[in-house]
């Protein structure tokens, strides 16, 4: 359903919310990583309007992560990161000032979309608050991070339970513009990145990005977890 918030709900799998059991979430996971392999584009760095970065530091969270690009607006990955910090900004929704723009220059930034909602099912369907009245809008965050000197931007989803929800990120209302690539990643992954790093005292996590997935054996795909219970 799209909005005029700079964003538009739609499940990963192309499938309602509603009815979603635990087993019908690791069928429909298991589905679309098959469909995934077995239609790659040659480059291997999107499948369909997917992008894929692996943590490598901290181990706990040494997964394979899955990332929606921007719509309409934000660059694209031309070089392939082996490793890149993944610094979480301060303040987390980056609608501003940075109080660590230090550590994200020539680094990719994790940023948090507007504040926390309970429900994100709920949320994705019912809401029509715009991106203002949240804090600012997809767009603001990307040119934030790049004015701070970022190279890319994950901006994870504001509601902590989404873990099958991507958010369309479309273009504001400004006619302005940004040359960095702008990624969504689920609430529930950004949370758990977030935890791990501060569970580890650390300041940011390592990772690569993009990840060429069609050259992992599909044994050795390690996705979070907890998006399959």
């Amino acid at each position: 359903m799209g909005r005029r918030d700079g964003g538009s709900a739609a499940n990963g799998s192309g499938a309602g919310a509603s009815g979603a059991g635990p087993g019908a979430a690791m069928l429909r996971r298991s589905l679309w990583l098959c469909l995934c392999l077995c239609s790659c584009p040659a480059r291997g760095l999107r499948i369909h309007e997917y992008l894929y970065f692996q943590v490598l530091s901290p181990g706990d969270i040494r997964y394979i992560f899955t990332a929606t690009p921007a719509k309409d607006f934000g660059g694209v990955f031309n070089t392939r990161y082996d490793q890149i910090h993944l610094v979480p900004a301060d303040p987390p929704e980056a609608c501003g000032e940075l109080n660590n723009g230090v550590f994200i220059q020539d680094q990719i930034a994790l940023v948090e979309r507007g504040r926390k909602r309970p429900s994100s099912k709920i949320w994705a369907v019912t809401s029509l608050k715009t991106d203002a009245e949240r804090g600012c809008s997809f767009l603001s965050k990307t040119r934030v991070i790049q004015e701070h000197g970022g190279r890319a931007v994950i901006i994870a989803d504001n509601a902590y339970d989404n873990d099958s929800f991507y958010i369309e990120m479309i273009q504001d209302s400004t006619r302005r513009t940004a040359d960095i690539p702008a990624l969504f990643l689920l609430g529930r992954d950004g949370y758990m990145i977030r935890r791990s790093l501060e569970q580890h005292g650390l300041p940011w996590a390592v990772i690569s990005i993009p990840v060429n997935v069609t050259s992992i054996p599909t044994y050795e795909m390690m996705q979070p977890p907890w998006t399959f219970w």
